[in-house]
């Protein structure tokens, strides 16, 4: 279960700017999938960042009582003059990943299908191979609860349906919550049961 209360956020921490959310109070159920519509600018991505702990709330707060995923697809975290390889490795590591980080590279190196480029510096990535590379990143770990910034529109038309398949199947044991400026609709074509669920 995730709980936030009383939430507020705004950038630059002057007293004229305007809040990017004002007074929000969420409550997400144990194994129930959410989708967050809204316009672009309307601070969903931001809420996931909230979530996921990798930004501070300027007032409320956000209790997890689960273990919850960074954005998936977000490749903004890796250090560029590292490759891809030592990337996930860190990653694995930082998350306690002990004696399976071996199998985890393994896993993304696989997924990500981006040949050798894996062992190059990620700076020499394009958007879509870092993309690939934190998509498989996301999956490799479990969590409770998947945070997705639209991230299974990566890629060229296979890796998006190998991305769906995939989502879908982590999606069957945890829950989600996706932010999007799709339909209902959108959602109920990648999880199938979200018109019942």
């Amino acid at each position: 279960m995730i709980n936030v209360s009383g939430l507020y956020k705004r950038y630059h921490n002057h007293q004229d700017s305007s809040w990017v959310l004002e007074d929000v109070n969420l409550l997400f159920p144990k194994n129930v999938s959410v989708g967050l519509l809204g316009r672009n600018g309307a601070g969903k991505s931001t809420l996931l960042r909230l979530i996921a702990g990798m930004d501070s709330p300027s007032r409320g707060r956000i209790d997890r009582n689960a273990k919850v995923s960074w954005p998936i697809g977000l490749s903004g975290g890796f250090q560029g003059s590292m490759t891809g390889r030592q990337n996930v490795k860190f990653v694995a590591r930082m998350h306690g990943a002990g004696s399976t980080v071996s199998r985890i590279i393994k896993e993304v190196e696989d997924f990500a299908e981006i040949g050798g480029s894996f062992d190059d510096p990620v700076k020499t990535y394009s958007s879509g191979m870092k993309s690939r590379l934190a998509f498989g990143l996301s999956l490799a770990f479990d969590f409770d609860v998947y945070l997705s910034d639209e991230a299974t529109s990566v890629g060229d038309r296979q890796f998006k349906e190998k991305a769906k398949q995939a989502f879908r199947e982590r999606i069957n044991k945890s829950s989600l919550i996706m932010e999007s400026v799709a339909q209902r609709r959108d959602f109920e074509r990648l999880v199938p049961s979200w018109s019942s669920g």
